[in-house]
């Protein structure tokens, strides 16, 4: 089940930084990603997703129930959206989370027409292949554009980009 994050999601969005930071830097004791989740958070650009059994347990060591978080940036003034950060817990990964984190986003905030982007892993970065994202990426219909700075941890990043038609399916 997908929903808008809540305050108390919070927690559960660092137990995911957990789980990446070994491929994206430090986030869960970086100040500026705490600051960033709960901006999305109040500005309601923050999405979760959670069990739909609710006595679903988390995995030990997890430190969360949510399978997967997204944080967006819908373009007010700009046909231009971001996907500022997406993941999905190491137990719910290949399961469609992510996928449905994304349907929902498309379906709530983006009108074409508009571009969609998002910056993951360059080619040549070895979360590229291990986390699935360039692949899932290229799924959901998103294109390879131009590469961009490097991310905190030094690993390349490049821009990923799709285009929604005017009055077309998200």
């Amino acid at each position: 089940m997908v929903r808008l994050a809540e305050e108390r999601d919070f927690p559960g969005f660092l137990g995911l930084a957990a789980q990446v930071e070994h491929w994206f830097g430090p986030m869960v004791e970086d100040a500026g990603f705490h600051e960033a989740v709960r901006e999305h958070i109040r500005r309601n650009e923050a999405l979760v997703a959670v069990p739909s059994d609710p006595g679903t347990e988390p995995d030990p060591g997890t430190d969360t129930d949510l399978l997967g978080g997204l944080l967006f940036g819908a373009g007010a003034d700009t046909p231009v959206h971001h996907v500022h950060w997406l993941v999905v817990s190491q137990r719910a990964r290949a399961g469609g989370v992510g996928r449905e984190l994304m349907r929902d986003a498309l379906r709530r905030w983006v009108r074409g027409p508009a571009d969609v982007e998002v910056v993951t892993f360059g080619a040549d970065h070895p979360g590229a292949a291990a986390s699935g994202a360039r692949a899932f990426y290229e799924r959901l219909g998103f294109t390879p554009a131009e590469t961009v700075a490097p991310g905190p941890e030094g690993g390349s990043r490049q821009l990923f980009r799709r285009t929604v038609a005017a009055g077309g399916p998200v």
